[in-house]
């Protein structure tokens, strides 16, 4: 598989980093703003949605109905995300993987974050790594929308079958599906090509 792949590409929440606590804390500061009730971390579906859909998505979930949505959108951009890195924990295994790989393939990121994506890079010193940093910011139709697939194809000049796309929701699943790239379910139990559970096991799917 090595001599086909061109292209890694990386979903960022729940892949590269264990996020849940810092999403759920950016939204926690949005709805107390706006005098809303507490998010319960456990409800399930609240949860995937914070963890999966982009900010413009969660925010009409949570705040659906209510005639305040713009100037929600407008105080949730103020919020400077860098304060809640602290609350984030690189997978075990991403770096010596993103080593492994580096001149070997292209190494991409296909995000439904927004503007925090280069400044996370830079906090954890993953900047280097990457050629290209698609995010929700950067296309018209973030995921589960292909776009944000289809735009990392084209800066790389190959074809969806030389990539593949390592996500964890059915959000990532959705959109590999849609471009034609190959998916890697990583630690989930959606229809792929592949399941790993350790970022190292990738080096094996790919025969390095």
């Amino acid at each position: 598989m090595s001599q086909e792949i061109k292209a890694v590409i990386y979903d960022c929440d729940g892949v590269m980093f264990d996020s849940f606590e810092s999403n759920l804390a950016f939204y926690a500061l949005v709805m107390e703003q706006f005098g809303r009730p507490r998010l319960d971390r456990n409800d399930a579906h609240a949860m995937r949605v914070l963890h999966t859909y982009c900010n413009k998505d969660v925010l009409a979930y949570l705040f659906d109905g209510d005639d305040r949505l713009d100037e929600v959108r407008a105080f949730s951009a103020t919020i400077d995300y860098r304060k809640l890195f602290p609350l984030m924990l690189m997978e075990d295994g991403l770096r010596e993987t993103l080593d492994a790989l580096h001149g070997r393939v292209e190494l991409a990121v296909c995000t439904n974050r927004a503007s925090s994506m280069d400044l996370l890079l830079e906090a954890f010193g993953l900047q280097g790594y990457f050629s290209c940093v698609m995010t929700a910011g950067r296309v018209t139709n973030p995921k589960p929308h292909p776009e944000p697939l289809l735009k990392v194809l084209e800066q790389y000049g190959i074809d969806a079958g030389q990539a593949l796309f390592v996500g964890d929701s059915e959000v990532d699943r959705q959109a590999a599906e849609a471009a034609g790239v190959p998916f890697v379910a990583y630690r989930g139990e959606m229809r792929a090509m592949a399941r790993i559970d350790h970022h190292r096991q990738l080096l094996s799917l790919l025969s390095l």
